[in-house]
């Protein structure tokens, strides 16, 4: 059973995941432009932006898995550690922190009631002790999320090419192109999810056309879009 809601860290989501049985499908995670905060089998995990879709392993421990969700661009004021150090990547937060540090934070979140509302204290506390962040990835986010083309975007936020690629790359783990497909994608699966059609769903979502929506869906989904529809969980 999946359970999220909203965090207090400003657009980030707290969600938990118990183990499904054995015979039910997996849900595969699927690019959004996100990056995630992770507690499962004992342990803090970082889950960096992926590109193509991640099929979850069996929950450790208790059979749950807990997470906070960051907003697309925001992990990085948070971790410190580029995006793009973590593309596709799950790794230890042990790996990006001091160890000391983490064991303390690990034994912090073992002993909660709720280690997804622990998970949201750890990064409440440490973007308290961060920088500011740089507002100009939840800007490019906003844009790309609105249907606008990179170069629009650009123009928009008045910024050039090159630095508006590095920031994106540091801030989502890949260039702007990338996430405008990626963000596409989840617009399409939004639209679909309520009934839309598909040819409907293509051309709102910004497709060029359905074919081309099934192309994009199957690169980075990894299956077709009625497929994703029959696993939802």
């Amino acid at each position: 059973m999946y359970q999220e809601r909203a965090s207090r860290h400003e657009g980030a989501v707290v969600w938990s995941r118990t183990s499904r049985r054995a015979h039910e499908p997996t849900y595969p995670v699927l690019p959004d432009g996100c990056m995630d905060l992770l507690w499962m089998h004992g342990r803090l995990y970082v889950a960096g932006p992926d590109v193509t879709a991640h099929t979850p392993g069996a929950a450790g421990g208790d059979g749950t898995v807990a997470g906070l969700r960051f907003a697309p661009g925001t992990a990085y004021s948070v971790l410190g550690v580029p995006a793009r150090e973590l593309r596709d990547r799950r790794v230890e937060l042990a790996d990006l922190w001091p160890a000391a540090e983490v064991r303390g934070l690990a034994a912090r979140v073992a002993a909660a009631e709720d280690a997804a509302t622990a998970l949201e204290s750890v990064a409440l506390e440490r973007a308290a002790d961060s920088a500011p962040a740089d507002p100009l990835p939840r800007l490019v986010a906003g844009q790309l999320q609105a249907g606008h083309g990179v170069a629009a975007t650009a123009d928009a936020l008045g910024v050039g090419a090159r630095r508006l690629h590095r920031s994106s790359l540091d801030a989502f783990g890949y260039g702007p192109k990338t996430l405008a497909r990626i963000l596409r994608l989840q617009r399409a699966l939004a639209l679909a999810r309520t009934g839309t059609s598909f040819a409907e769903t293509a051309a709102a979502a910004g497709f060029a056309d359905q074919a081309h929506m099934s192309r994009d869906v199957r690169d980075l989904a990894g299956m077709p879009l009625r497929r994703l529809l029959d696993l939802e969980p």
